[in-house]
């Protein structure tokens, strides 16, 4: 019994010492990287970017799908931030199943060319080969959301008869950003 009672004590001893040094160890990196982030701050390598909240992607995505509801129409809304990735989707009742990736890749061709896919759709005339690139729908439903001209996100509807009612509730999307 003494000697079991003896290893624990040493194992737990041991262990504490262990902790300790690794607890110690863990904690000197980090004054390393405070002290880079601070040069870097200053050798103005680092750039702050906007993006919008979740609260403020699904008050948009909201405001969207609800324009398009007082109208009868069945759509997805989709917002992605500025690299294309997904923040909200918000699936409206009775939308058809191609409607969730057909918001998405709206949403994602407009942020991209800081646009709305109406008006990229004329761009396929000079450059067809523009809906080759993957991720990317060049049809009406498509909104950029922009800070000082700047694109931020993207805001995507699909599923209503035509684009042009998709990019009316995208754009309704985009004025609710602005209450």
């Amino acid at each position: 019994m003494k000697k079991t009672l003896l290893g624990a004590v040493t194992a737990a001893v041991v262990a504490a010492g262990t902790f300790g040094a690794v607890a110690a160890n863990a904690s000197a990196p980090a004054a390393e990287s405070k002290a880079a982030v601070t040069d870097d701050i200053s050798n103005q390598n680092l750039r702050q970017s906007t993006h919008l909240t979740i609260e403020a992607a699904t008050r948009a995505a909201q405001a969207a799908l609800d324009v398009a509801e007082k109208e009868n129409q069945r759509v997805t809304v989709a917002v992605v931030d500025r690299n294309g990735n997904t923040v909200v989707t918000l699936r409206g009742d009775g939308a058809g199943p191609q409607s969730y990736e057909s918001a998405q890749k709206k949403a994602y061709t407009a942020v991209s060319w800081n646009a709305p896919t109406s008006e990229l759709v004329k761009r396929l005339e000079q450059a067809p080969n523009l809906k080759d690139i993957p991720g990317t729908l060049f049809l009406g439903g498509g909104a950029p959301v922009q800070v000082n001209g700047a694109p931020v996100a993207g805001i995507g509807v699909a599923g209503a008869p035509s684009g042009e009612l998709d990019e009316k509730f995208a754009q309704a999307g985009v004025a609710a950003l602005g209450r």
